[in-house]
């Protein structure tokens, strides 16, 4: 979600890409949240890290407990941090309390990933 978010809302200043410690599926409630706030990531594909080998980055920014655990150093300028998130896909009950989850977690990434590359002065 978060590299949709950021690239739907931010894209004019960051370009964000996304993986994972290993490649799995775009989750369905994922894009179904995202789609109600005009983001499509249909077509976007689950990537393990090994997909950006030999890639610079500006930040690496672990989003779950697992990848700030496993994710590799970065060297060259890149700075490394987490922000974590509750994971959705963890979230259990009714279809709406599930999709109350997904939004609530959408919301916040939102929020706190804005929050952050604006006290980095990436943007206004």
């Amino acid at each position: 979600m978060a590299e949709g978010i950021i690239n739907h809302f931010l894209g004019d200043k960051i370009a964000a890409f996304s993986a994972g410690t290993e490649a799995t599926y775009i989750n369905p409630t994922a894009i179904e949240v995202l789609q109600e706030i005009g983001i499509d990531i249909s077509k976007h594909q689950s990537k393990n890290l090994t997909a950006f080998d030999g890639q610079r980055f500006d930040y690496a920014i672990t989003l779950c407990g697992n990848a700030n655990e496993t994710c590799p150093l970065y060297i060259g300028g890149t700075r490394k941090m987490h922000i974590g998130f509750d994971d959705p896909a963890k979230a259990h009950g009714t279809k709406e309390e599930v999709l109350c989850e997904f939004r609530r977690v959408r919301d916040e990434i939102k929020d706190k990933l804005t929050a952050f590359f604006q006290a980095e002065k990436i943007i206004n």
